[in-house]
Formats: C-alpha cells, sequence, structure tokens
C-alpha cells in the first residue's frame, strides 16, 4: 500500500489559511444554500474557465512519463485560481518523508520530469462541484501511478469558497460555537447508513468494522442536499470502493450547523 504523510494535508490546509485570508464579512442570518435540487444550484457565481492539458517528458520516445491537468481557473479572482493551482501541487508526494520541495503546479512538473520513472503518471483535476451565487464548492482530485506497482492511489480535497468575503470557510467558521462533536455524531450516523449498504459490511460485518473503522474526516463541501464527506482510497473500505462519500442532510445538521448555512424553508 502506498503512503501518503499525514503532514502534507495539514500543510495544504495551513496553506488555504494563508492564501485565503482576509477579514470576514458582516454576519448574515439569510440562508446561504437555497432550496434547489442537483448539484449545481446556480450558474450565477463567479465565471469559471476550464484548463486542459496533458504532458509528457520532453525528449523521451516509447513508454514515457505523463502528467495531466483538468483544472480551473477564476477570472478577476486570482487569489482563488492560485490557491487551487497550490493546493493540487501539495496533494501529490506519495512516499516523501519531507516537505514537497515545490509550491505551484509548474515547480511540481519541473520535479517530476526530473524524478518520475518510465511509466510514471500523474493526474491533476479541480471542477466545480456546487456553487451559487454566495458559495463555490471546488473538489480537488489527484491521481498517482508509480512504475511497477499494482494500480494508482488518489486523494481529494475540497475548498468551500465564499463568493463575498474572498475567503475559504473552514469547518469550524460553518458550525455553531461549541458544536464540533455535533458535527462527528452526525457523521458517525451518515457512516452507520452508508456500511450497511456497503457489500463487504453485508457479508461479514465484524470484519469489515476491524479492518475499516470509522474515521472522522474534515475534508466537506456543501451541496443541495447536505454536507458531502469525502475520503481518500484505504480510509474507509478497500480501493475497489474508491473514493466513499458520506451525505449528511441538513435536517440532521440543524442546531449544528450556523444557520447561515442551513437552507431556508420552501
Amino acid at each position: 500500500m502506498y503512503s501518503r504523510p499525514a503532514f502534507r494535508f495539514a500543510l495544504t490546509t495551513v496553506a488555504l489559511s494563508a492564501l485565503a485570508a482576509c477579514a470576514s464579512g458582516p454576519s448574515d442570518n439569510i440562508s446561504r444554500i437555497p432550496v434547489e435540487t442537483g448539484q449545481q444550484t446556480s450558474k450565477e457565481g463567479l465565471f469559471v474557465q476550464e484548463v486542459k492539458w496533458k504532458h509528457t517528458k520532453p525528449g523521451c520516445e516509447g513508454d514515457c512519463p505523463a502528467l495531466e491537468l483538468n483544472s480551473l481557473v477564476f477570472p478577476g479572482v486570482s487569489k482563488l485560481t492560485e490557491l487551487v493551482d497550490h493546493a493540487l501541487a501539495m496533494m501529490t508526494g506519495i512516499g516523501n518523508d519531507g516537505p514537497p520541495p515545490y509550491f505551484t503546479i509548474q515547480e511540481y512538473e519541473d520535479y517530476f520530469w526530473k524524478t518520475a520513472a518510465q511509466r510514471d503518471s500523474t493526474v491533476l483535476t479541480a471542477k466545480a462541484r456546487y456553487r451559487n451565487r454566495s458559495l463555490t464548492v471546488i473538489e480537488l482530485n489527484t491521481w498517482q501511478y508509480l512504475t511497477g506497482s499494482a494500480h494508482g492511489i488518489s486523494a481529494t480535497q475540497f475548498i468551500n469558497w465564499d463568493n463575498n468575503a474572498g475567503k475559504v470557510l473552514s469547518l469550524e467558521s460553518i458550525l455553531r460555537p461549541g458544536q464540533y462533536d455535533g458535527y462527528v455524531a452526525a457523521l458517525k450516523q451518515a457512516h452507520a447508513g452508508w456500511r450497511a449498504s456497503h457489500p463487504d459490511a453485508q457479508h461479514d460485518l465484524e470484519t469489515f468494522n476491524r479492518m475499516w473503522p470509522f474515521q472522522v474526516s474534515e475534508n466537506v463541501g456543501f451541496t443541495d442536499q447536505g454536507l458531502v464527506v469525502k475520503y481518500d482510497s484505504y480510509q474507509l473500505a478497500p480501493y475497489s470502493s474508491g473514493q466513499p462519500e458520506l451525505l449528511i442532510p441538513y435536517s440532521t445538521l440543524s442546531g449544528i450547523l450556523r444557520p447561515e448555512f442551513i437552507p431556508a424553508p420552501a
């Protein structure tokens, strides 16, 4: 199994805060989650452009290392564009035991060509998972294959961007004061429902619980239906299960989330 140092995600979180720091806007008791259905509530949020390319190692012939990007830029919001670029770069580094020697995707590409084996491959992806006039939720994913491995390894991270304040919303900033334990309890409830439908757990629940116990994650993203919590491969289930997602409905989060992040009654 690949190892990916826990500090790398913590470092990314620190970087998100540092790059996106700005003064908070005034408190707003009006719901920022419209009562809608669907992944993209509105196209009236931030203007988004896609950037796509696939590069192979310069001068290489035959089986060559490859780097593919399928990301987003936000014209007029350079802070968010830079944040997405940096976060994707920081989500690489399988097996490294120290901080990466790069800060941007361009710097990662330069490093990759110097260190990659013949068939190494990296795919970096950013997509707008959900957005409305107030919020932009970006899902970041990396997939990396190392030559000779049985399969690639993936990682995921959400950015919840406050369009008005121009900053990242942390989990702490969207919870009511003192409600972190309430969030964990709601996540456990969502996990129990997900586990009940997993075929491996249905076959042998005791073994599944022992091998794949519940884990708390703060990798949350807003949707119309509630908060989605997404996990990396191997965190909650075998590799064949991909990247599990747990949905915590807004009805469960009443009294846990700040009121402006709970949809107003229709």
